[in-house]
């Protein structure tokens, strides 16, 4: 280097104004600034604070010559980190990485006790299903005892105050009309599809007005002079749910309305038949051509071959699912279907008043919970085993 003196200055303008300037690491002033300096090659470095974090910065090397006068016109850079700043930052980091280590761990934690507890309801699952089989097979062991089984129409009762039950076998079936019965009416839809149904019981008929009151104590039917042995009819699904409930209280069972897949697979008991247990109308239902205008005594027409009566004719009635104009979606192992418009719900079996339906065993209605109805909708339970 030579060793001579030079003269320096450094010039800026705007927001550069006031930056801290050095030579070789010495402060010189502050920008902008004149200043005497040694010939050679020399570090300028210029610096403006933003706080305690960030700066901006110029740097340049230069060379002097001896004797020489030069102007540098600096410009800063962008915004960078100070010494103090990477300092923040770099703890800012270790701060987040312990909560995120923590977070993770937290959600271990909830995921291994989440983990745990499914394995314990699963293991629930299966000590109560293993439960119920054994269960179910006591109980048809007792039933078979007394010469019930599966499809051989004798009935039992669960109480002195339940309605009479039969045992309905496990099977396959085919639901809903064809495309050229649907055509035909009105009252029946698709798509057909096939169902897997497990092993239930069925009112052998629809609850009567005598079984009605020996729960219920009160008989909201139109037709209460048709006595006892008649269906019970004009009551609202609401009114329905609190008998079940008194019943099973009473009982220690588990009654409830069919799903309307268990409905048609009862009604069909193995065949397809345009009515449930006969092509004839007459021979098992009570409708408009035969009723006198009003409802019947139950079993008073040919039970069908699982030795339900009523299925088709008498009165409407309940079962659990919602209302869906079709099949399409509907459920495939017995199950009620639980979505669509669940203010209302689906009928089944046709009256005492209906002569149009030429399909009875397809044939479906709805009603709204809250809609009493009229002298011709009634409802029968079912019970799933045991």
């Amino acid at each position: 280097s030579q060793s001579g003196t030079s003269m320096l200055r450094v010039a800026c303008d705007g927001d550069d104004v006031g930056a801290e300037v050095s030579i070789d690491g010495v402060f010189k002033g502050e920008c902008p600034v004149d200043m005497t300096v040694r010939a050679g090659t020399l570090k300028l470095r210029m610096v403006k604070k933003l706080g305690t974090t960030h700066e901006r910065v110029f740097e340049q090397e230069i060379r002097m010559g001896d004797g020489t006068v030069k102007k540098i016109e600096a410009r800063l850079g962008s915004e960078i980190l100070t010494a103090e700043g990477r300092r923040i930052e770099a703890e800012k980091e270790r701060i987040n990485a312990e909560r995120e280590r923590k977070a993770a761990e937290e959600r271990r934690q909830v995921q291994e006790a989440a983990r745990l507890r499914e394995e314990e309801r699963q293991r629930e699952i299966v000590a109560a299903e293993r439960k119920r089989k054994e269960q179910a097979e006591l109980l048809l062991a007792n039933l078979k005892a007394q010469g019930v089984e599966s499809g051989n129409g004798k009935p039992f009762r669960d109480c002195a105050d339940c309605p009479e039950m039969v045992l309905i076998p496990a099977g396959q079936f085919t639901m809903g009309g064809s495309v050229q019965e649907q055509e035909q009416s009105d009252w029946i839809v698709g798509p057909q599809h096939r169902v897997n149904v497990p092993s239930f019981t069925m009112g052998k008929t629809e609850v009567t007005q005598g079984q009605w009151k020996a729960v219920m104590g009160s008989n909201p039917s139109h037709f209460s002079q048709c006595g006892d042995e008649c269906p019970v009819e004009q009551l609202t699904g609401t009114e329905i749910q609190t008998y079940i409930q008194k019943l099973n209280t009473i009982s220690g069972k588990q009654f409830r309305l069919p799903s309307e897949s268990e409905w048609e697979y009862a009604c069909r008991a193995g065949v397809r038949q345009m009515y449930c247990g006969s092509d004839n109308r007459d021979d098992v239902a009570v409708w408009g051509g035969n009723s006198g205008k009003k409802t019947m005594p139950v079993a008073g027409k040919q039970a069908n071959a699982w030795g339900l009566y009523d299925m088709s004719g008498n009165v409407w009635e309940w079962t659990q699912d919602c209302f869906n104009e079709t099949y399409s979606g509907a459920p495939s192992d017995g199950s009620p279907w639980t979505a669509g418009d669940c203010t209302e719900r689906i009928l089944r079996g046709s009256s005492w008043y209906n002569t149009r339906w030429d399909k009875s065993a397809l044939a479906r209605s709805h009603l709204p919970l809250t809609v009493r109805g009229n002298g011709g909708v009634g409802f029968r339970l079912a019970r799933t085993l045991p």
